[in-house]
């Protein structure tokens, strides 16, 4: 049998992302890669569930009208304004099911092609293409479909208020959900209050349609388990096809060398992931880099092995009292999940 250092290691690979990649992986990660408005379950306790898919589902008539626009001189049409859907509540209530949907509708629609991009592509679309071409590029399209829409800097603020802006004056229209309201982006993460300009031009494109009701994925879950040894850990790595092994600090330093946007290619292939010595992280910047590798992991579908610490305590206190809070608790509940079925499969 093969030894440990013969596993491969996520701090070995050092993807590159070209912008034809980029245009590529403009659609739903592979978990939601089947979803529709009917496989969505409403909790029949939650109403505004049902609610949302009624909503969503007009959102996508509307997209549709908006994009065929009025009939101009000689039989031209001209595209009226996009319309804006903005699906907010807590964690793990299907708002990614009900947005990938929403792609998939209006993809099939013939009324245009349609883009899904998490918060994080779609600023690294931008900077890669320029602000202007990155507006002719999705000018086009019926919805650009944004997933955990978050402002996290007074750049990302002015840069996606202005192209959103110019996207919807040019009939696209623009979906995304959140777990913060429209007026309250950037709360809590820099000074929000001066970009108020550009917070409200963000809030004035999109209806809000709340989405209420408890964690999905911790409904069936027990609360979290005492984390295997790294000696288990290293032992059951070893006998998973494609399977890779890191240890925590190496792989948070790791993360640190690329943006966010490759994390995506950097699991590719990947069918499990096996970390040793998990402890808390105290630094937000290593706590962010970890969220959005969650996140790619969790879209993934991709299991996850980790001794250490325990799962629920990866993030300090001091962080889940900040401005990031929802976003550390959506990591949180992720990174139950994949650990819990990772955990089964070498139970």
């Amino acid at each position: 049998m093969p030894g440990a250092s013969e596993v491969a290691h996520l701090t070995d690979r050092h993807p590159t992302v070209t912008p034809e990649r980029l245009i590529a992986e403009l659609v739903p990660p592979p978990t939601f890669a089947e979803v529709s408005f009917d496989s969505y379950r409403p909790d029949p306790n939650e109403p505004s569930q049902a609610a949302a898919v009624v909503s969503a589902r007009k959102f996508c008539e509307d997209a549709i009208r908006q994009r065929a626009g009025k009939k101009k001189l000689f039989g031209k049409r001209e595209a009226l304004p996009g319309v804006g859907m903005y699906l907010d509540g807590g964690f793990g209530v299907g708002k990614t099911h009900l947005l990938a949907s929403t792609y998939y509708t209006l993809a099939g629609a013939n009324a245009g092609p349609a883009a899904f991009a998490t918060f994080g592509e779609l600023t690294q679309l931008a900077g890669v293409f320029g602000f202007t071409e990155c507006i002719e590029l999705l000018s086009d399209y019926v919805v650009v479909c944004i997933d955990e829409f978050e402002l996290d800097d007074p750049g990302n603020t002015t840069l996606i208020s202005r192209l959103l802006s110019a996207l919807v004056e040019r009939g696209v229209s623009i979906a995304a959900t959140s777990n913060t309201l429209p007026e309250q982006l950037g709360e809590g993460r820099f000074a929000a209050q001066d970009f108020l300009r550009e917070i409200n031009t963000l809030s004035s494109i999109f209806t809000t349609v709340r989405v209420e009701g408890p964690d999905y994925r911790q409904r069936a879950l027990p609360s979290a388990p005492v984390p295997p040894s790294d000696e288990q850990v290293r032992s059951w790595a070893v006998g998973v096809d494609d399977a890779t092994l890191d240890e925590f600090d190496a792989l948070c330093a790791h993360l640190a060398t690329m943006h966010p946007s490759r994390y995506h290619a950097l699991i590719e292939g990947v069918q499990q992931v096996f970390i040793t010595g998990v402890h808390v992280v105290y630094d937000q910047s290593v706590a962010l880099r970890l969220v959005s590798l969650i996140d790619r992991l969790y879209d993934a579908g991709i299991p996850v092995v980790a001794s250490g610490e325990k799962m629920n305590t990866v993030f300090s206190d001091e962080m889940l009292a900040g401005g990031f809070r929802k976003k550390y608790l959506r990591a949180t509940s992720r990174l139950l999940a994949l650990t819990h079925e990772g955990t089964q499969l070498h139970a």
